[in-house]
């Protein structure tokens, strides 16, 4: 916990300050109390005396003053908070490789279903798109909040010949950038989520695509998926066709563009990554204020120091 006017807190002193003289006087009271010679007196006159309860008022009194100047400081937390405007593109790997089945069921059945509790865990007006990719890259949503229709087409996905990673970031940045300024006339922030288990056999260089979404400061955070294990089955191949994971092209386009990387070997590890994904891009720490906090608990503790001097002494604190 953090106070946004820290400084209103030096009041507490003035609080330590009367919960010193409250000391001071019951002193002062013990010592005249002990020089009353006649005992039996004041036995006689005062045949109950309320001991420790008489202090418990001014105890919660006390308490109560301190949580007041606390919630005057100010007081709050760190809280997440769904981002309103910003966007994301998912581009995910359709190449044959895909279909490997050292990830069970597949490589792509369990990229669907990752994909989809990904889209789940986003904040509902996050702009969100997809971008499918194989020999080439196509925008199948464009950016949007409509969720069911991300959901429709992540289980449609289809697999293809040969891999275009460097045309699937320059897929992304074309949806992006379909995407209208806000009122102010500001671009809302963006980041690529690019999973893939291979290495670009089409289209533009990464380097070249990475350079790019680096020159218009949009991340991309890859997700390298499947094992070193990896393999498929072609009718026309007498052997099967190894189909390791590229990690290391993977890993320099997020480096270039100060995104993240990732590695996912199972699908539950790749439904992991995206939900650390999901909870970095798309919400965003704020202090939020907590002072009704502190006041509710001031008043609470006020209205118990009123009842329990009423119900000891008659008589309001």
């Amino acid at each position: 916990m953090s106070f946004l006017d820290p400084m209103r807190l030096w009041l507490l002193a003035a609080v330590i300050g009367l919960a010193a003289t409250y000391l001071l006087l019951q002193r002062r009271r013990r010592t005249y109390a002990l020089r009353f010679t006649n005992v039996d007196l004041l036995a006689s006159v005062a045949p109950t005396r309320p001991g420790w309860r008489r202090h418990v008022p001014a105890v919660l009194f006390l308490l109560s003053l301190s949580t007041l100047v606390v919630a005057w400081a100010r007081p709050a937390r760190d809280e997440e908070v769904p981002r309103e405007r910003a966007t994301i593109m998912m581009a995910i790997d359709t190449s044959l490789s895909m279909q490997a089945e050292d990830v069970a069921p597949t490589r792509l059945e369990a990229a669907k279903q990752s994909a989809l509790d990904f889209v789940e865990l986003l904040p509902p007006k996050l702009n969100v798109g997809l971008v499918t990719f194989n020999g080439s890259a196509a925008i199948a949503v464009p950016p949007t909040t409509d969720r069911e229709l991300l959901a429709a087409s992540i289980g449609n996905l289809r697999l293809g010949e040969r891999t275009a990673i460097g045309e699937a970031i320059f897929a992304s940045i074309d949806a992006i950038q379909s995407v209208p300024a806000d009122e102010e006339g500001s671009t809302p922030p963006a980041r690529i989520v690019l999973m893939s288990d291979g290495s670009t056999t089409d289209g533009r260089p990464n380097e070249v695509a990475a350079a790019a979404a680096k020159e218009l400061g949009i991340p991309v955070s890859t997700i390298a998926f499947g094992t070193d294990d990896g393999y498929i089955e072609i009718p026309q191949e007498p052997v099967p066709i190894p189909v390791p994971v590229d990690r290391e092209a993977l890993r320099d386009i997020a480096a270039a563009t100060d995104g993240q990387f990732y590695e996912a070997a199972t699908g539950e590890q790749l439904t992991a990554v995206y939900e650390d994904i999901g909870s970095s891009i798309g919400y965003t720490t704020e202090q939020v204020e907590i002072s009704t906090w502190f006041v509710g608990l001031a008043m609470a503790l006020l209205f118990v120091t009123a009842g329990l001097s009423m119900a000891w002494f008659s008589r309001l604190p």
